[in-house]
């Protein structure tokens, strides 16, 4: 039984990864991905001091 409680963390450890990568997949893209992306260039545009920042304001 030694080798079952050797293999358990790996397997466990395995399968969380495997949930979190497909979590990841799924929700890239979708309904909210130019909110997002719109969301991301705002901020990038604010903290490169843009002009473009500043007309949306």
């Amino acid at each position: 039984m030694d080798y079952v409680s050797a293999l358990l963390p790996p397997v466990v450890m395995a399968v969380f990864f495997i949930g979190v990568i497909r979590v990841i997949v799924k929700t890239q893209g979708g309904v909210n991905k130019t909110k997002e992306d719109a969301a991301v260039d705002a901020a990038l545009a604010r903290a490169e001091g843009s002009p473009a920042a500043k007309t949306d304001a």
